[in-house]
């Protein structure tokens, strides 16, 4: 059987303001090229299906056509398990429905092991494969608390939960096995933060419990389970470098600082518990760049990306010893009529002159917001006499803040 492993798909994230459906129907209409393509029969989608609980109805919109274009390029199952960022009852709603589409999810830890498993049939209606669909396990239902217990042993108390999950869903898919004649391949699915996975910073990869808490080893997972499907992390990786555990990562760049990145889809070839596995490039559907230095470093980057004339979203991070007050009008207009955008903007050189007024010992707890803004007209050099006013007027605005959300605005 040939099964596609992708996860992470965040759909409705916006990056800095910038909604990206247009890159969400790209990636999806080249997903349905390569399950065609690729003769795919079995598509896992290991949590993180949308950015939020609360969906637009544009994203789900995009998820439900999808779904719907699964069935007519005839892969035959769909399986989708939920992730941190999901909501289970969202997800696990129509769930009665979609399975009339071979779809099959699984949006919280089930009360019995066996209602976490997916048996996927051949083409003839026959047992070819298990599929352990286990989504993102929450601390509710894994732990019971207990007064007075330390950090420690909140975080022993968490792994033993997640691998005594684990290890019910495996023995329940070897006796799934058994009854069906047995030697179907077993494959896992999971989401969730191993001890080692790489993340990227700004790639918004949430600590799914506190701190450290929750990071297992690869040694929790049954050794009956011939492939591990994972989520969370959005730089593809191996665990513990092994070939038949990993994360797909996701398709889509998640950050800045996720630019350049390659992104893939796996594809699983799988015969008994023989499995090969096969990356497939995700094509970039929006370029995104950092440009970084001082004001010379910045114009010729700028100059250079001009020439390509392709729709790039930029990051500009100043980082020069000049004073430069006005850089928001100054990027503007070198990209003006261009087919580049400038997303976000940072003045290192500002930001490192207010850092340098405050006090070895001061943090940002210690000011009000009036003191961040005083520090910050001294770092543009702010005449004193102009500075009564300005104090003024954004005192105004942050009460004008406060009173919106007391409206709920």
């Amino acid at each position: 059987m040939k099964v596609l492993h992708t996860s992470d798909w965040h759909i409705g994230r916006a990056l800095y303001g910038r909604k990206r459906y247009r890159e969400f129907e790209h990636f999806f209409d080249w997903l349905i090229d390569c399950i065609e393509t690729e003769r795919i029969e079995a598509l896992l989608v290991a949590g993180d299906i949308f950015d939020n609980g609360t969906p637009s109805n544009r994203a789900l919109e995009l998820y439900y056509r999808f779904l719907c274009r699964c069935a007519g390029a005839d892969c035959r199952h769909v399986v989708v398990t939920a992730g941190n960022h999901d909501s289970p009852s969202l997800l696990n709603a129509p769930r009665e429905v979609l399975r009339h589409l071979n779809v099959h999810v699984v949006g919280c830890m089930a009360e019995a092991a066996e209602d976490e498993l997916v048996v996927l049939n051949d083409a003839d209606g026959k047992p070819e494969m298990i599929v352990c669909a286990v989504p993102y396990l929450r601390d509710r239902d894994i732990r019971h608390a207990e007064a007075g217990e330390t950090f420690e042993d909140k975080g022993r108390k968490l792994v033993e939960g997640i691998r005594d999950h684990y290890r019910k869903v495996g023995d329940a898919a070897m006796a799934k096995s058994a009854a069906l004649g047995g030697g179907l391949p077993i494959v896992a699915m999971g989401h969730l933060f191993t001890s080692g996975g790489r993340t990227i910073e700004g790639d918004g990869v949430r600590e799914l419990y506190v701190g450290a808490l929750g990071q297992v080893t690869a040694d929790i997972f049954p050794d009956c389970f011939d492939y591990l499907a994972l989520g969370h992390l959005h730089v593809a990786q191996r665990v513990s470098n092994s070939n038949v555990r990993r994360y797909s990562g996701s398709p889509l760049p998640m950050s800045f600082g996720e630019a350049g990145q390659g992104k893939i889809v796996l594809v699983l070839n799988v015969d008994r518990s023989d499995v090969s596995v096969q990356e497939i490039a995700v094509p970039c559907f929006q370029p995104l760049a950092t440009v970084r230095g001082n004001w010379t470093r910045i114009t010729e980057r700028i100059a250079e990306l001009k020439k390509d004339s392709v729709p790039v979203w930029l990051e500009v991070v100043y980082e020069g010893d000049e004073v430069i007050g006005d850089l928001q009008d100054r990027l503007l207009e070198l990209v003006d009529g261009t087919f580049l955008e400038i997303l976000r903007s940072k003045n290192m050189q500002l930001v490192e002159r207010a850092l340098k007024r405050m006090a070895a010992e001061e943090t940002l707890d210690d000011l009000t917001v009036d003191d961040v803004f005083v520090r910050c007209l001294a770092a543009h050099e702010v005449p004193a006499e102009q500075q009564g006013e300005l104090v003024a007027v954004f005192r105004e605005a942050v009460l004008a803040l406060h009173e919106e959300d007391l409206r709920g605005e």
